[in-house]
């Protein structure tokens, strides 16, 4: 766990910083290949910055609307740099609204813009790994294995190895599966989402934070169990669309 690099009298997040970074080599890499899908590097890289924009105002202001008193007394800290005070389901409905409308002014193409997309997003994954080691967070169950490594005060699965290295290898296969041949629109995305379904399906069933529900089952395991399935649904059924043009 290491949550700043100190650099001089400057003292970088690491957490953040893990995340920006992997954000600026994704976006790199989608400029260089979006005209493999048929989409344009400059398009994508606009819808890429819009998305993270309208994100992060849409998070801040959905949290600043369920604490309006708060933020009435003190409305500079609509500007706070804190975490804490964004609202995830906030930031995605907006990132995704935005997204929706840029891209039907653009005339983007939904399921070959997923795809230009899917090399940041499988980017992004490995940033998230390396994210939440260097912050502690996801961490792991109590073990007695000789590869358990030392956090919060016992010995722990390295669940944040764990997913690090299951994203690697997906963002190494997508690679070599899109070199190897073109696939029909929408197959790489619906590909790489249940790839990292079926990896966080298996990393949090070592997590020791996870939230149970009643019977025992793990939150995060039910729900990449619905993404999962949706997605090979998704791909079998873009698959055979594809098939019958043929």
């Amino acid at each position: 766990m290491f949550p700043t690099l100190q650099l001089g009298p400057l003292a970088l997040p690491m957490p953040a910083l893990s995340i920006l970074l992997s954000f600026w080599v994704g976006l790199a890499l989608i400029e260089k290949t979006a005209a493999r899908h048929g989409v344009s590097g400059d398009a994508l890289s606009n819808l890429t910055f819009l998305t993270l924009v309208s994100s992060i105002v849409g998070a801040r202001l959905f949290f600043a609307a369920q604490n309006f008193a708060s933020f009435i007394q003190t409305p500079l800290s609509l500007f706070s740099r804190e975490a804490g005070s964004l609202d995830p389901f906030g930031g995605f409905a907006a990132a995704l609204i935005a997204a929706l409308l840029y891209g039907r002014r653009s005339g983007l193409k939904f399921w070959p813009t997923l795809d230009a997309l899917t090399p940041l997003l499988a980017i992004l994954a490995v940033g998230l790994g390396i994210s939440r080691l260097a912050s502690g967070t996801a961490f792991g169950a109590e073990t007695t294995l000789p590869w358990g490594i030392e956090l919060w005060g016992a010995k722990r699965h390295p669940t944040q190895f764990y997913e690090i290295g299951l994203s690697l290898s997906i963002l190494a296969y997508l690679g070599w599966k899109t070199k190897e041949n073109h696939p029909a629109a929408g197959l790489l995305f619906l590909l790489f989402v249940a790839q990292t379904a079926g990896a966080q399906l298996f990393v949090a069933g070592f997590r020791g934070d996870s939230t149970l529900l009643p019977g025992g089952a793990r939150t995060e395991q039910v729900l990449m169990l619905l993404v999962l399935a949706i997605a090979l649904w998704g791909y079998n059924w873009l698959n055979n669309k594809a098939s019958t043009k043929k």
